[in-house]
């Protein structure tokens, strides 16, 4: 009797990032409106990339994990993965064009308040 090898799939590490078309300042503007959100932008914003474990400072692994949804799925960030460790980092190549000034606007009306 042979036995059949079944190899592990490893799990899929991608994730749905919206097209241009699909990203509205209504979504954005939503996104931004939840303090621990606007928090990870304005952290995100003073770095390349950072790792989701460098903000467990301010929430859970599980509501941060809720918050980087919501934030990927307005379009505001991207991820990628080098081995095991994952890195997320602004896609203000997408909205700057999209939405001149929107984040460098929000970002400084939260340094002043």
């Amino acid at each position: 009797m042979s036995q059949e090898i079944i190899e592990a799939v490893p799990a899929s590490r991608t994730h749905w990032y919206p097209e241009r078309e699909d990203i509205t300042i209504y979504g954005i503007l939503a996104a931004l409106s939840d303090p621990t959100r606007l928090t990870i932008v304005r952290q995100l914003a003073e770095h390349e990339e950072k790792c989701p474990f460098d903000f467990l400072d301010i929430a859970s692994k599980q509501n941060l994990t809720h918050h980087f949804k919501v934030l990927r799925e307005a379009g505001l960030i991207m991820a990628r993965y080098e081995g095991r460790q994952k890195f997320v980092w602004l896609r203000r190549d997408l909205i700057d064009p999209m939405f001149p000034g929107l984040l460098d606007g929000v970002l400084k009306a939260v340094e002043n308040t």
